[in-house]
């Protein structure tokens, strides 16, 4: 599982990556514009997945920010949004690099956004918050194809696994 998880956190800070460098291409106005998504824009879905990334972070090691809010718009500055990203996904890497293989079944107490008490084991908590970035990441990939990026980079696991060319 500790291989797994690794493998996990470094393709995430691999496509969060290839998903902002395609970003780049777009103006502000177009990041921000209303697409009717769920996180109603490019920058409100990558904002979102910051944000998410920080109050399980904040869960788990008790450090850091834990926004009160799914939709909280962290940055507004796309250069600052894309600089706390990279930060939080080597924060995320330190800390799965960090933990003892033993502690994936450690069942983990926490309060979720409406204040309920809720306990998961590590192991479900780390597949859930992957689980989740996968799941925006391919909204945002949508996003970017609405707004004209005609070819968003592809995001598979596999082209990140794969030896390069």
């Amino acid at each position: 599982m500790h291989d797994h998880f690794r493998r996990f956190a470094a393709y995430n800070a691999w496509a969060n990556a290839r998903l902002y460098d395609a970003a780049t291409a777009l103006k502000d106005t177009e990041r921000k514009k209303e697409v009717k998504a769920y996180f109603r824009s490019l920058h409100g879905t990558l904002n979102h997945l910051l944000v998410a990334d920080r109050i399980w972070l904040y869960r788990l090691t008790g450090e850091g920010e834990a926004p009160a809010r799914l939709d909280t718009i962290l940055y507004e500055n796309f250069g600052e949004l894309r600089a706390a990203r990279e930060a939080e996904d080597q924060r995320l890497i330190a800390y799965v690099a960090g933990l003892d293989p033993a502690s994936f079944n450690t069942v983990i107490q926490y309060g979720n956004t409406r204040g309920e008490a809720k306990e998961l084991p590590l192991g479900v908590i780390l597949a859930h918050l992957f689980n989740h970035q996968t799941h925006h990441r391919g909204q945002a990939s949508h996003i970017l194809r609405q707004l004209g990026v005609t070819e968003p980079p592809s995001l598979d696991l596999l082209y990140f696994a794969l030896p390069a060319a």
